[in-house]
């Protein structure tokens, strides 16, 4: 503010108000000059100066890495230092980086594009093949290894990190006011934990699941578990399928995580750490939910949501794009992304997409790596990549054909534009269920993809004004919000970096053991106070009875006598 105040010094003339001082009158803009110095350092004692923090990342690779780039430039951008932490075989998170500082940990951190996308590619051979279930559940199981291993990998990296002194000084010296971490791994949770910092999440996922399951209430009777494709309107049957889902999942998880992090816990924070409390002691839950997507369920007060937080205005798109959907004249135009994994199709079915697209009078703008299709028509734009967002927010889009991954779903949502699903893998199935149960999404299994049932889908989601009439209300209650997401997420990181953490946010319900949160022992406590209570009724009834018997009997006696 000082700064300030010699700048607007430099705005008057000087020289002028001197002169004028020397003849003992003091000129009108001598006084505009004073009296603004004095608002000037008037407000600087009102207003704090500008807080510029230290936040430690570290992030999950991969696609999860596009939505934490998002918090770390934003973060950058209002004046903080961010150190990003990543392993050497890095897919997606660069070395350097004007927005942050990378430490660059010298182990490999599991994430492998190359299995990943070979995976894609057979469950698409396996769907369309129509093979058996043993065949899936094969390949589920190597789905299941692999993460098996990254999470190893990842604790490994977390080793690395711990047991190099010099690294660990530099990261105390540095003096962090908190940790941002992507909870889908634990390696965040270990090292802000290590390091005595707050901790925050960019989360919708964590190593046990759906994130709100490790945090809030969650009665299976009304919310479903993802991936079931369930909703939160379930018949009973569905509500056993949920409980039934829900328990093989946390199974499931347990195996594939808990042997990794338990060890981790024990060695480093002793025998009777348990490392998913760890989780569940976080500061600060920025969930990439918003409600218009999620069905509505409990919450807690240190969850900030923050869905469609990456969504923004579309921009000009660039001139040979531009021109290719001006040519698409009053029918519009479609685009089609199935992310950064499914980037090609066997060459059939590309041909069978190719040849429903031909037959549409719209343009199209399709995202395909793979070979030209043999059908592919003059409507048709084939790229490398393509700005999703700007268009999306163009005019003359009508239809988004999508594979369901969170990032598109949002920007969908966003500008309105409803949605032809073609999930594979992962959660998008079950991101696509809930949007086909809100009316603005058809929905495609990939064994069932063929030319007529895709034009098909096509066209009953642009010719039926209802989709796109639902996606616009969504879009309306989605942009209806006090604040922007991305700035209620920046304020409360700032918040948990100004007061060292949120504690009073938190619950501290994770601490208590399952029987206790379930209040299974004041059950079997009062259950068995009244027990007791009848039972010593029964008893005194009983003996009253017996009393009442015997003086019967021998008033008898007497009278026989």
């Amino acid at each position: 503010m000082v700064v300030i105040a010699l700048i607007a010094a430099c705005l008057f003339d000087r020289s002028k108000v001197q002169k004028n001082q020397l003849n003992g009158a003091v000129s009108e803009d001598s006084n505009m000059f004073l009296t603004l110095v004095s608002i000037i350092f008037l407000l600087a004692g009102i207003i704090p100066a500008a807080y510029g923090g230290k936040v430690l990342v570290f992030p999950h690779d991969g696609s999860h890495w596009v939505n934490m780039r998002v918090l770390v430039d934003e973060l950058h951008s209002r004046g903080h230092a961010v150190t990003v932490i990543r392993a050497a075989d890095s897919w997606y998170i660069s070395e350097t980086s004007p927005h942050y500082s990378a430490v660059t940990v010298d182990v490999a951190g599991g994430a492998d594009e190359a299995f990943f996308r070979l995976f894609v590619s057979q469950v698409i051979k396996i769907k369309r093949s129509k093979s058996s279930a043993w065949a899936r559940f094969a390949l589920d199981m190597e789905l299941k290894d692999k993460f098996f291993e990254l999470h190893k990998k990842i604790c490994e990296v977390v080793t690395n990190i711990f047991e190099n002194k010099e690294l660990m000084k530099s990261f105390r010296d540095s003096k962090f006011d908190a940790v941002l971490t992507d909870p889908a791994n634990g390696g965040g949770v270990m090292l802000a934990h290590y390091l005595g910092l707050p901790l925050m999440f960019n989360a919708r996922w964590t190593v046990h699941g759906e994130a709100h399951f490790a945090i809030a209430p969650s009665p299976l009777s009304y919310v479903p578990l993802p991936p079931s494709e369930l909703t939160d309107q379930m018949t009973f049957f569905e509500r056993v399928k949920n409980v039934v889902f829900y328990t093989m999942r946390m199974h499931l998880y347990k195996q594939i995580v808990a042997p990794h992090y338990s060890a981790l816990s024990r060695r480093y924070f002793g025998p009777d750490a348990d490392y998913f409390s760890l989780f569940q002691a976080a500061d600060l839950w920025l969930m990439r939910v918003d409600f218009v997507f999620e069905f509505p369920r409990p919450t807690m007060p240190n969850v900030i949501y923050m869905g469609g937080f990456q969504c923004k205005p579309a921009k000009p798109l660039p001139e040979h794009l531009e021109e290719f959907v001006q040519s698409s004249g009053e029918h519009g135009v479609i685009i089609m992304s199935l992310g950064t994994l499914i980037g090609e199709f066997p060459s059939d079915l590309a041909d069978e997409i190719a040849a429903a697209f031909a037959i549409l009078p719209q343009k199209v703008i399709w995202r395909y790596k793979g070979d030209r299709p043999a059908a592919l028509g003059n409507n048709t734009l084939l790229v490398d990549w393509m700005p999703q967002n700007d268009l999306l927010g163009h005019k003359s889009i009508k239809l988004f054909v999508s594979h369901g991954g969170t990032n598109g779903i949002y920007e969908a949502i966003y500008h309105g534009v409803p949605i032809v699903g073609i999930p594979i893998v992962f959660d998008q199935a079950d991101n696509l269920s809930r949007l086909r149960a809100k009316g603005v999404a058809e929905v495609m299994d990939v064994s069932e993809l063929n030319t007529k049932n895709f034009l098909n889908a096509m066209q009953e989601v642009m010719n039926e004004p209802s989709y796109r009439k639902n996606m616009q209300r969504l879009s309306r209650l989605h942009r209806d919000q006090p604040m922007k997401p991305l700035d209620k997420a920046l304020f409360w990181m700032e918040f948990v970096m100004r007061h060292k953490g949120a504690a009073h946010l938190r619950t501290e319900s994770y601490k208590m053991p399952w029987y206790s949160y379930h209040s299974v022992d004041v059950v079997i406590f009062l259950g068995g106070a009244v027990l007791i209570i009848i039972c010593t009724l029964a008893a005194l009834i009983r003996c009253l009875c017996c009393r009442c018997l015997r003086r019967k009997s021998q008033c008898d006696l007497k009278k026989c006598k």
